[in-house]
């Protein structure tokens, strides 16, 4: 298992500590993202270059876009052709396509004159280019358009199993999909059976149709409420604001409020802080007064609210900002590592 790491800053360059607070990169890049499948993505002379958790780069090539690593292989952009690189940064897959997305259950989708099919981790055909789009793999099925830009869902063989006869279908999520209609969508099953018509709203900034805990959040009259995988309304859009779910508990805003609601919609946490963030690790993120501290699932003020800012926790520690310096404390509150 990969040792978490922690982006720091330190006179404007970014690095990562280990969860003891010590330094394991230093701090030496003007840009770094967070590790994510055991690597960050740093700029180099304004390009992108992965970095693994020991600090070495993957500088054989140099490549206009680099992604995110997904099973063992990111896509790569040379010049405009598309391919995939391993985790020793070795061209696995050369770029040779028009275009490509991630991998998902041993495929990827690529696109070769105007047409998407799939290919496996050889980078071997696996299904014919046949697709005007087409989506990842989730259970073994995968959105995608024929010709006329209709969408239906195809099996791992590129068979439909459900034909295309929707606007839009998005990739599975256990057993569901979001599909679309216009400005709306609903949820289909992997038999495709209608579970919603297309009644709720697309809203900038928000992962309509993303199940977190089993629930998604919906909108309707710029009104929030919950819909569960059934496609069951749980909480009826009557709400001001409610987050995704994380750890049975969602934000919601109520009269200018924030507190929690649990899985069935009822009040967790009473709506009396005036900014809060989701649960992760048993604790969130609450504003009083200007500052911010976290509490427990028992609305219990475990870390004094006393920073300028600070991020949920993940894997022991959250970053928290006072007087303009970065710092990461723990359960307790306590620094284990500040900014000089």
């Amino acid at each position: 298992m990969e040792e978490a790491l922690f982006k720091i800053r330190e006179n404007g360059k970014f690095g990562f500590i280990n969860t003891k607070g010590e330094v394991v990169i230093e701090p030496q890049y003007i840009n770094a993202e967070e590790f994510y499948n055991g690597f960050s993505r740093v700029l180099l002379n304004n390009k992108p270059v992965h970095l693994d958790s020991l600090g070495r780069l993957l500088m054989k090539y140099v490549f206009n876009y680099a992604g995110l690593f997904e099973e063992k292989l990111a896509r790569v952009q040379r010049v405009r052709k598309w391919g995939f690189i391993n985790t020793r940064g070795n061209l696995h897959i050369e770029t040779q396509f028009q275009d490509a997305d991630d991998f998902s259950e041993g495929k990827a989708a690529v696109k070769e004159d105007g047409y998407w099919g799939y290919i496996d981790k050889d980078g071997t055909p696996v299904i014919s280019l046949d697709f005007h789009e087409a989506g990842s793999f989730k259970n073994g099925l995968a959105p995608a358009a024929a010709e006329e830009n209709l969408w239906g869902i195809i099996d791992d063989e590129g068979d439909w199993v459900f034909e295309p006869s929707l606007e839009r279908i998005y990739s599975f999520q256990e057993n569901i999909a979001v599909y679309t209609s216009g400005e709306n969508w609903g949820l289909l099953d992997i038999d495709g059976d209608i579970l919603t018509d297309p009644q709720f709203e697309f809203i900038d900034g928000h992962n309509e149709g993303r199940f977190y805990d089993g629930l998604a959040i919906i909108i309707q009259d710029e009104k929030y409420g919950v819909l569960d995988t059934s496609g069951e309304i749980i909480v009826a859009p009557k709400l001001d604001f409610i987050a995704d779910y994380s750890e049975g508990r969602a934000l919601v805003e109520h009269k200018g409020k924030f507190g929690f609601i649990n899985r069935n919609g009822q009040v967790a946490v009473p709506p009396t802080y005036i900014d809060a963030g989701g649960f992760s690790e048993g604790l969130a993120p609450v504003c009083i007064k200007g500052k911010w501290g976290f509490i427990n699932n028992r609305n219990e003020m475990v870390i004094d609210a006393k920073f300028d800012i600070v991020e949920s926790f993940k894997n022991g520690l959250a970053k928290a900002v006072l007087n303009k310096q970065w710092q990461y404390i723990d359960w307790h509150g306590k620094a284990v590592w500040k900014e000089s």
